[in-house]
């Protein structure tokens, strides 16, 4: 008989979070605890199967059995990849630095 440990299952969009507490069997994954969390009815955008999943800020596989406690969390894929953009604002910047400099 296994004892039953209590999650929360985190999503959030900009305008939208939900963060759902559940008790679930101690030897449930993070995969079958978002599954019990019906997220993806709750989210027209959320789909499972793109999204990877974390436990408190890191990324677990779907099969990563949960302790008591924990919080599993829905990562939207990303739009535009951070060190791109990074890239492009400095690019800015520095035009932005060269063109103040010369004077008219």
């Amino acid at each position: 008989m296994s004892h039953t440990i209590t999650v929360e299952v985190a999503y959030a969009l900009p305008e939208k979070q939900v963060i759902k507490v559940l008790s679930l069997p101690s030897d449930v994954t993070a995969l079958q605890a978002v599954r019990q969390a019906a997220i993806e009815q709750l989210f027209d955008t959320c789909c499972l199967d793109d999204c990877p999943l974390g436990v408190f800020g890191k990324v677990v596989a779907n099969d990563h059995v949960l302790r008591d406690g924990d919080r599993v969390e829905i990562y939207r894929p990303l739009i535009a990849d951070p060190k791109v953009v990074r890239k492009e604002r400095a690019a800015k910047a520095r035009l932005s630095r060269a063109q103040s400099k010369v004077k008219p």
